[in-house]
């Protein structure tokens, strides 16, 4: 009785983690909008047009939001992805998990710092700032989620009931680490090339993760027998 009390107590627990780390998720990804504000034209220059040019103002913006907004969805669809292979959880797993969500609380104010300064004055001055405020909060996040997939996918720690197979914890490993490396990417591109240049970096990410899985997947095919 005492063994099953414990293993349910142990489930309550970790379900406890995983609803609030979701609960953080939802907040962080409403906030995104947030930071978009709406414009405020006097009443006397009110018009279709005026109304159409704010709005064009508020493009970069809204780019930096639905880039925001699917970076951290990604996010949130992996850390979900963990955490149905999780069965048990340490104290390490918890500080992991915090220090991992501190850089997606973090991601709304970064994102609007960014997008703040992402306009034409941002491609003219080349202001890098923000960029790369943007970016390493971007690459930690990347960085934190690489090591608890380490974590979580290292057999001795008996986190997972049965473990991960070998080609999943690779193929997950790698998408995580392959994240944070094309952000930086951006960074020497936008200091010795041009800002507006780094924008799209991100763009290389499901390429990126499209190419490693098929490479993975080559790696671990059963060699054919020789006739």
């Amino acid at each position: 009785m005492s063994q099953l009390h414990n293993e349910l107590k142990k489930e309550f627990q970790l379900e406890r983690l995983i609803l609030f780390s979701d609960a953080v998720f939802a907040i962080a990804i409403t906030l995104l909008i947030i930071e978009i504000k709406i414009p405020e034209i006097p009443k006397e220059e009110v018009s279709n047009a005026s109304l159409l040019l704010a709005l064009g103002h508020l493009i970069p913006k809204f780019v930096g939001f639905i880039v925001s907004f699917l970076l951290i969805g990604l996010y949130w669809s992996v850390h979900h992805r963990m955490f149905g292979f999780v069965t048990s959880y340490d104290a390490r797993l918890r500080f992991l998990n915090l220090m991992f969500l501190f850089f997606i609380v973090l991601m709304p104010f970064s994102s609007g710092f960014y997008s703040e300064y992402a306009g034409s004055e941002l491609y003219r001055k080349q202001l890098t700032v923000p960029m790369t405020f943007y970016v390493l909060n971007f690459c930690c996040a990347g960085v934190v989620n690489y090591i608890m997939w380490r974590y979580v996918t290292n057999p001795k720690h008996k986190l997972t009931e049965p473990p991960i197979d070998p080609l999943t914890a690779r193929q997950a490993k790698t998408r995580a680490v392959l994240v944070p490396i094309i952000f930086l990417v951006m960074l020497p591109v936008a200091y010795f090339t041009n800002v507006m240049y780094a924008v799209y970096v991100p763009m290389l990410i499901p390429i990126a993760i499209r190419i490693s899985k098929r490479m993975i997947g080559n790696k671990h095919k059963p060699a054919k027998k020789r006739a």
